[in-house]
């Protein structure tokens, strides 16, 4: 069997989403690329605006750069921070996908994966801009999809909840707290989000397309009870 070529972006963060994503392809046995903003990957590159470089053959592709962090509530969140915002998370993603998509159908054969977020399906108050652009990166895929499904190329959305990252492993003690207080597993682990982007990465998941796997260990389920936690024992 040939050796598949992965792309991950957003893999330059230590302890993030994204290394654990290489790790696991990487044990896969996939020859694994890499591309972020900040050095220490394959390509350093701002996915946004600069020029995407010639990457070859990829088979994968797995979309994981994304800002988390510009905050405030929408009756007076920041333009600029909202254009920021859909310049990376919408128009980057696209980009690279674009990029990618072109030879995986000439070739008859590819996997594109987006990380989006529960926050695109559920909301997330003060984050307004990165709820709408990870509810956006649903519709991308589920267009994707349609658009190839009879190529051999799939598309397919996996959706962390609240993930024990570097971004959240470093909020105020306070902060983390009060999530694991209302989260019925704890934070999700980010090998966790990259065991669902191995199953869609994976030569075996050619029928499954234009599909959305939530990895967020129970949290949108309605869990909550009038009962004592011992009473559900």
């Amino acid at each position: 069997m040939k050796r598949r070529r992965a792309l991950v972006t957003g893999a330059g963060r230590e302890g993030g989403i994204g290394q654990a994503i290489v790790r696991r392809l990487t044990a896969d046995g996939f020859e694994v690329v890499t591309l972020d903003k900040e050095p220490g990957c394959t390509w350093q590159v701002d996915i946004a605006r600069d020029e995407l470089p010639d990457f070859g053959e990829i088979d994968v592709y797995v979309a994981n750069a994304a800002i988390t962090t510009l905050i405030g509530s929408a009756h007076n969140f920041s333009m600029d921070k909202w254009q920021l915002d859909l310049d990376v998370n919408l128009t980057g993603t696209f980009r690279v996908l674009q990029h990618c998509l072109r030879g995986m159908r000439e070739r008859g054969y590819g996997r594109i994966v987006v990380i989006s977020s529960t926050a695109g399906t559920q909301g997330m108050p003060a984050q307004v801009s990165y709820a709408t652009t990870k509810a956006g990166l649903i519709g991308m895929v589920k267009t994707v999809a349609a658009e190839n499904v009879r190529t051999g190329v799939t598309a397919n959305c996996v959706l962390p909840g609240m993930t024990a990252s570097s971004g959240i492993l470093g909020m105020p003690d306070d902060v983390k707290e009060a999530w694991l207080e209302s989260l019925p597993n704890g934070f999700v682990a980010p090998d966790d989000i990259a065991n669902g982007v191995a199953f869609f990465a994976s030569e075996t998941s050619g029928m499954v397309t234009g599909q959305l796997m939530t990895v967020d260990g129970g949290d949108e389920l309605n869990t909550r009870s009038v009962t004592s936690s011992a009473a559900r024992r």
